[in-house]
């Protein structure tokens, strides 16, 4: 663990190197940092990269696992609930986000969206997903959340069904979540696994076409598929990675 707790920096934890960035889709790009840079007087600067497991890591960390992601809840929600767009004028075009910490600046790209959606936590405690889906809460409870980027009851949203959208191209599902993340969080695979018996599709496109409903808690809810205007129209064509999340 890098961390005691938030906003406690990389200082002395860290061993400062001038990192060339390798872009997601293989070819190097000119941008040069150090983790650690002071830029400006009393300013620091770190690099950081989420995947698409919701597993947050220094970016120029070599071997990304479990072993190497940040594991303390407490400095996860506290990068996670500061996290912006970048409008900082630094690293915009490769690090398009960024948490403030005091002085110190933490850049953030991702695989795919800055907030995964990694856990659902049960409405009532020790209530299993099983019996949620099968309806066992009744029609009438809310109380359901997505946990994000591991963060526990720490990083949460309200769960809403109706929202969930299964992208055509690649078939990941995805979420709402804040606008100032994006206005849209990924759900991890091992999540969207669960979830995808509750997809229900038109009888004539079997399970190879869109879903049109998702079966949930007792109800059917009609998707509104509202995310896919978040998404640029030439991605709808982009082939799938491997079916659900």
């Amino acid at each position: 663990m890098l961390f005691a707790g938030p906003c406690t920096g990389l200082r002395g934890l860290l061993c400062l190197r001038t990192v060339r960035l390798v872009s997601q889709c293989g070819t190097r790009s000119n941008v040069i940092y150090t983790q650690g840079q002071s830029p400006e007087p009393r300013i620091r600067e770190y690099f950081y990269y989420v995947d698409h497991q919701g597993q947050l890591f220094l970016d120029d960390t070599k071997m990304k696992n479990f072993v190497t992601c940040f594991k303390d809840k407490d400095f996860l929600s506290f990068f996670f609930t500061r996290l912006r767009r970048n409008e900082s004028g630094r690293y915009q075009e490769h690090f398009p986000f960024l948490s403030l910490c005091g002085r110190e600046r933490n850049f953030l790209r991702c695989d795919d969206r800055p907030l995964v959606f990694t856990h659902l936590m049960p409405a009532l405690s020790g209530t299993k997903m099983g019996a949620l889906r099968n309806g066992a809460l009744g029609s009438g409870d809310t109380l359901q959340r997505l946990s994000f980027c591991w963060g526990g009851d720490k990083l949460s949203v309200p769960f809403q069904p109706e929202s969930l959208y299964m992208h055509p191209g690649s078939g990941r599902v995805y979420h709402p979540c804040s606008e100032h993340l994006g206005g849209v969080g990924l759900i991890r695979s091992a999540l969207a696994m669960e979830l995808s018996p509750c997809f229900l599709y038109p009888p004539e496109a079997g399970q190879s076409g869109q879903p049109t409903h998702f079966l949930w808690a007792g109800q059917q809810h009609t998707l509104t598929n509202q995310l896919s205007g978040w998404f640029p129209p030439e991605d709808e064509d982009e082939p799938g990675e491997g079916g659900v999340g």
